[in-house]
């Protein structure tokens, strides 16, 4: 493969070392990252950065900067039992529409909608980026057009059932960096967030899921349940919300808990059983 500077000159005008005082414009920098980005294709599983070096045409140890860099930031995930990186869901959070025809999510919209339309709510499927949780997927019932987000919305993970139930669900080093790094953010808010996750993960240990009611927005109420994936090597997490009228405390717990519980058991039960037959 050509090096970095010949590659990437021809396909993206990139200016060599020499001529980059020429424009001063041009971010060579911020190219590079992002020809690392476009290194990941569909049919690829995770990339290690020798692997990405040899795509890009760049020195490993640049590689290895730019993909610290891009994971720091959320665009790539940093797999270590591999050893290897895939694209982050700070990619997906830019265009969410990529995702139209992802495994998860074709598996996970008839469970989704199923439970929407019975319960008349709303139905989404979310995955971390930074403090936030992003919606990949939403389904809804039939009165629940007008207050429930769409797929790209982003709400506080420390705020939201789903959000309860993702950190939950992660590893205990990832979840006490976040914790720290929501703390930080929060300040004197702090002390009632975190008595409002504590109760959350008491919930989650006994009965698999956990209650929001009125966290996000005052006039909102749901549910969350982690989905855990391949080995807890991906963690996502569902939430069934809808108004606070329209779910009492006692609807919330004996009978929407237990169907989202049933919601991502039968996605991770269809997603294994599609890996098997291919």
């Amino acid at each position: 493969m050509k090096p970095m500077s010949k590659a990437i000159d021809a396909l993206l005008e990139l200016p060599s070392r020499d001529d980059e005082t020429v424009d001063a414009q041009f971010v060579t920098a911020l190219a590079r990252g992002l020809e690392v980005l476009r290194a990941f294709e569909p049919k690829d599983g995770p990339l290690g950065n020798q692997e990405i070096a040899e795509r890009c045409g760049l020195p490993k140890p640049t590689v290895s900067r730019i993909t610290y860099t891009l994971t720091k930031l959320g665009y790539l995930e940093y797999l270590p039992r591999l050893s290897k990186y895939r694209i982050g869901l700070g990619v997906l959070a830019l265009g969410h529409a990529c995702i139209g025809s992802a495994a998860l999510r074709r598996a996970a919209r008839p469970h989704m909608q199923d439970l929407a339309s019975y319960v008349d709510a709303s139905v989404a499927l979310g995955g971390r980026d930074r403090l936030s949780m992003v919606y990949l997927d939403v389904c809804r019932g039939r009165q629940t057009a007008t207050f429930s987000l769409d797929a790209g919305a982003r709400i506080p993970i420390y705020r939201s059932a789903m959000g309860f139930a993702y950190l939950w669900a992660i590893p205990d080093k990832a979840r006490d960096f976040l914790l720290d790094a929501i703390g930080k953010r929060l300040g004197n808010e702090w002390r009632t967030v975190k008595r409002q996750l504590d109760a959350a993960f008491k919930s989650l240990d006994r009965d698999g899921f956990c209650v929001a009611e009125a966290t996000y927005e005052r006039a909102i109420s749901g549910v969350g349940v982690p989905l855990s994936l391949q080995d807890g090597a991906e963690i996502y997490a569902v939430s069934c919300s809808a108004p606070a009228f329209q779910f009492s405390a006692e609807k919330l717990r004996e009978e929407i808990g237990p169907r989202l519980v049933a919601v991502a058991n039968g996605v991770k039960t269809d997603l294994e059983g599609h890996a098997r037959h291919n």
